[in-house]
């Protein structure tokens, strides 16, 4: 039976189903207008991921029926373009589950001026079909790593939850981080990006170092930069260690130089030396691009302890694909380059043999000072996912993969590009519904007939 009452909690990872049964994607949030006089906010719609990542707004009106186990909707037709908050609006389980809140409820006198956490949000459908919040669930905030009961009260009696007041700084994460468990960083940084600033910072300095390490290396450089300015300038320069060198050396690149030098002064010289090395060259060339900490062997490894190497989860695909072997030292710049053993090759191999005695000598090397466009033309030319830099000594100094090449080909804002609607899959409902545009129109009472440009059927 479809449910009338649900929790905003629950509602997140349901799958959205069109007419036909076709899966469209699944519930990330709930958009929802709170007023300022208290009174009941209207649900506007639902935050939907695709199977491609990408978030949609879904209105309600488009919302059929709520399962137990999926959300239909009354088309399979929906706009493919990314969700965009409108003035007004909050997300419920970004932004106003985890606020500090006071309940006035006469049933419950010991949470009377009490500070209380929102856990989660009521809403259930009106004789008019709308959707409302009207119940919200708090709980006390934890003593002693205990937590508090649970308490579900009625919106009318819970104050501090204004958009002013949701804004105001320090609001707990906890529930977002949750969410973001199990995510790759590149997943977790898309997140980011969509949500407001307040919140962003918010979660920033909540997590580990490491891992906000991974998530800023996914982030477009105007994000990084907030978000790095955000944090105390001791713990700034702990995050740029966890960092990859060379992405490091990216976003020390774009900040003035007296702010990248005091970065670089906090940082353990073992971490920030390498990275030195690296702003010594053009970002758009080999030198710039490159890691300084590929898999480097000396030729008396053995095959399997080559593979062994290779085999670290912290090591990119393309990092994991070639192994470069050189004359002691083995840190970069290192003792003379004498090739190169391609993972393949390494799997054709006994265990016991040494990597010196298949070498293959005949790749040849980059340049540090080559730039961009010879870099493409050497991955292509010679099919390669990886490369070695070599100096004019005949030392390794580091090298380059292809995501790096990537990162620099396309254009600066490529991740805040939506990309060609037309590569979805067309299946479902052949109805002539409107994009966001129209639920935006709808939820003001206008249809204007302009709103049916642009409509994409999933």
């Amino acid at each position: 039976m479809a449910a009338t009452k649900v929790y905003a909690a629950r509602l997140t990872g349901l799958a959205v189903l069109g007419p036909d049964g076709e899966s469209i994607g699944r519930v990330r949030d709930v958009v929802v207008a709170v007023r300022y006089d208290r009174q009941q906010p209207r649900v506007h719609g639902l935050v939907v991921e695709l199977p491609t990542r990408r978030r949609i707004f879904v209105p309600m009106l488009r919302v059929t029926s709520i399962e137990p186990g999926a959300v239909a909707l009354n088309t399979g037709t929906v706009s493919l373009r990314q969700f965009t908050q409108r003035p007004g609006e909050l997300l419920a389980m970004a932004q106003i589950v985890d606020s500090s809140v006071r309940v006035e409820d006469p049933d419950l006198p010991d949470l009377a001026g009490v500070e209380v956490l929102v856990v989660d949000l009521g809403i259930e459908q009106t004789r008019t079909r709308d959707w409302r919040v009207s119940r919200v669930a708090v709980r006390g905030h934890r003593r002693l790593g205990r937590r508090r009961s649970v308490h579900v009260v009625d919106w009318i009696m819970v104050s501090g939850l204004t958009p002013y007041e949701i804004n105001k700084p320090g609001q707990d994460v906890t529930q977002l981080l949750e969410q973001f468990e199990g995510l790759r960083a590149a997943d977790v940084a898309n997140q980011l990006r969509e949500l407001p600033r307040k919140r962003r910072i918010e979660v920033a300095a909540a997590l580990a170092d490491d891992r906000l390490a991974d998530v800023l290396q996914e982030l477009p450089d105007e994000a990084r930069i907030e978000v790095l300015h955000s944090l105390d300038p001791r713990r700034a320069a702990d995050v740029l260690e966890e960092m990859d060198p060379d992405d490091t050396a990216d976003l020390l690149g774009v900040l003035p130089d007296t702010e990248a030098e005091s970065l670089l002064a906090m940082m353990d010289p073992k971490e920030s030396e390498p990275v030195r090395r690296l702003l010594e060259h053009s970002p758009d060339t080999a030198g710039g691009l490159m890691t300084p900490k590929p898999v480097i062997l000396t030729p008396a490894t053995t095959v399997a302890e080559a593979l062994a190497r290779v085999r670290n989860p912290d090591l990119s695909p393309a990092l994991a694909s070639i192994v470069f072997v050189v004359r002691p030292p083995t840190s970069t710049p290192t003792g003379r380059y004498l090739g190169s053993v391609h993972i393949q090759q390494l799997l054709r191999e006994p265990p016991a043999h040494l990597v010196g005695g298949i070498l293959d000598s005949d790749l040849a090397a980059l340049h540090p000072e080559v730039p961009l466009s010879a870099v493409t033309r050497y991955f292509a030319t010679y099919n390669l996912v990886c490369g070695p830099v070599v100096d004019d000594g005949n030392h390794l100094v580091g090298a380059v993969s292809v995501d790096d090449v990537l990162d620099h080909l396309l254009p600066d804002d490529w991740r805040d590009q939506e990309p060609d609607h037309r590569q979805v899959a067309e299946e479902g409902s052949a109805e002539d519904h409107a994009p966001r545009a129209v639920g935006n129109a709808i939820r003001s009472g206008s249809h204007d007939p302009r709103f049916t440009e642009g409509v994409e059927k999933l």
